[in-house]
């Protein structure tokens, strides 16, 4: 999975799922793209936090490689956070810690090391224990699903666990995995509901709703939203 801004929910119940999480760190960062930005929950509904990077004459550039262009940004969305979550009954627990990642890492210079900070953390946070690699740390060559398969191929995997919205180019190009005796499932997830502030309740906000509204139960409630993996098969059948 590519290391997103604050992650919603289902990325780290895929997280939870598996033995090895992948940082898919060394393909083509897209601007205006979850690698940068994610929503918190206000009285207007979801509203976007977004980092911001540099991106004028770097069109090819790879998600570890996108640098932050304002250094102060984090003092707005921490404002932000504190704004909408104070009242939240987890609020004291969590966020003196967020705060002091943001303000430990001043300036933070690249958006891939902020991403995976926070990411850790709110692992963390949900006791979530999956051990995590830089794909960029691997030495692994190639383009798409023959990146992707040479990764897991790499690692010993016999199994690769992916996103709902990577089956059009992996059905096209599952033979990659196939002549390495890898299977592929794809992630079923059906987003819960819990306790938030500002009712009526909203879906696919950043994971720290759930970590400032439900603690300790977080996990718990990420995992009731959890199906059983699709296969290949499972999938392109519900699409034909």
């Amino acid at each position: 999975m590519q290391p997103t801004y604050l992650p919603w929910i289902g990325y780290f119940d895929l997280m939870d799922q598996v033995d090895l999480f992948v940082m898919f760190d060394n393909v083509q960062f897209a601007k205006r793209s979850w690698q940068q930005r994610n929503r918190i929950k206000t009285p207007k509904g979801l509203e976007w936090l977004t980092v911001p990077v540099f991106v004028r004459g770097r069109f090819n550039q790879t998600i570890q490689e996108v640098a932050i262009s304002e250094p102060d940004f984090w003092k707005s969305h921490m404002r932000a956070i504190e704004l909408n979550y104070r009242r939240s009954q987890y609020f004291n627990n969590y966020f003196p810690i967020l705060f002091s990642i943001f303000e430990a890492g001043h300036p933070w210079c690249y958006l891939v090391d902020l991403n995976i900070k926070l990411i850790e953390w709110l692992s963390e946070c949900l006791c979530i224990q999956t051990r995590c690699v830089r794909a960029s740390a691997l030495g692994v060559e190639g383009k798409r699903s023959e990146l992707l398969a040479s990764i897991a191929e790499k690692l010993g995997a016999t199994e690769y666990l992916s996103s709902i919205g990577s089956f059009p180019y992996l059905i096209q190009e599952s033979q990659e995995f196939f002549n390495r005796g890898i299977k592929i499932f794809f992630h079923n997830y059906m987003h819960p509901t819990y306790r938030q502030l500002f009712p009526p309740f909203v879906a696919y906000a950043s994971a720290v709703d759930i970590v400032f509204n439900e603690g300790p139960k977080a996990i718990e409630i990420i995992r009731s939203g959890r199906g059983r993996p699709y296969s290949l098969e499972d999938v392109a059948n519900q699409l034909l």
